[in-house]
């Protein structure tokens, strides 16, 4: 498959750069980054010390003959992407987060008319987790109470993270509750007791954490913790590519990595 990377200057990018060139089944087609980049019209494996045979551009004419597009930049770039991808028939696996409810609505109509693999996470031990998650959560729906807590690096700007708030959306799906009524994303001061239904999201930054999740079921005398740890990005860009071999065959539709991995079928 001929692949298109996005932010191609930035660390997701070149381990989407780096892993494309090791794969045997994705070819480098063209890699695009924004406009003040220092890095516009070097190779695009240059900081990599590999020759990659393309140079970094902004120009989207270069999306002409492409199968799929990677992103992982900001929702604003991203919906200029998808335009894009859109105008010249690109596949597209997107996996910026923090998107608002207009920017998700063009997410979805976008799908409507190219396949499109979206997911907060693409690792794939992250997608197992949010299968056991929902396993636990609809087992403990009555006398557990839920907490997730995350942690990534300081420079981070959206919280609490897109995985996170995808794991609340399984575990209250799979209990019986409702996210957008039931999560608590703040505690200060005399906040009175939990209520048996809320999810609570806890938040830590700073560092170079990669990313650390756990959701925990907290019962009377005992409590269930399951959690990923991340110690590479490189597991993030695997999974990508993954998703954009899955897209090969895809019919146009939203897909997630559960899809990809084949897990909804299990």
């Amino acid at each position: 498959m001929r692949v298109a990377v996005t932010g191609a200057s930035g660390k997701m990018g070149q381990l989407l750069i780096q892993e494309t060139l090791r794969s045997s089944h994705h070819t480098l087609a063209l890699a695009l980054d924004r406009d003040e980049s220092p890095m516009l019209g070097r190779d695009a494996g240059s900081l990599l010390g590999e020759s990659s045979g393309v140079l970094i551009t902004q120009d989207l004419a270069g999306l002409a003959g492409v199968d799929v597009l990677i992103d992982f930049t900001r929702p604003e770039a991203s919906l200029l992407y998808m335009d894009a991808c859109e105008r010249h028939g690109v596949r597209l696996v997107l996996g910026t987060t923090g998107f608002d409810a207009q920017g998700l609505s063009r997410v979805h109509d976008f799908a409507k008319r190219q396949p499109l693999v979206f997911a907060p996470n693409m690792s794939v031990g992250v997608n197992l987790l949010l299968r056991l998650v929902e396993t636990a959560a609809h087992a403990l729906k009555t006398g557990y109470d839920i907490e997730i807590i995350e942690a990534h690096h300081r420079q981070k700007v959206d919280a609490p993270s897109g995985t996170a708030l995808e794991m609340g959306r399984v575990a209250a799906r799979a209990s019986g509750r409702r996210l957008e009524h039931d999560a608590v994303y703040s505690r200060q001061g005399h906040t009175g007791a939990r209520t048996d239904s809320e999810i609570g999201f806890s938040v830590i930054r700073g560092g170079d954490i990669v990313g650390d999740h756990t959701v925990l079921f907290a019962g009377m005398g005992e409590r269930i913790e399951l959690t990923h740890r991340s110690s590479s990005r490189a597991t993030y860009a695997q999974g990508a590519l993954r998703a954009a071999s899955f897209l090969r065959e895809a019919a146009p539709g939203l897909y997630d990595m559960q899809d990809v991995l084949g897990l909804k079928a299990q």
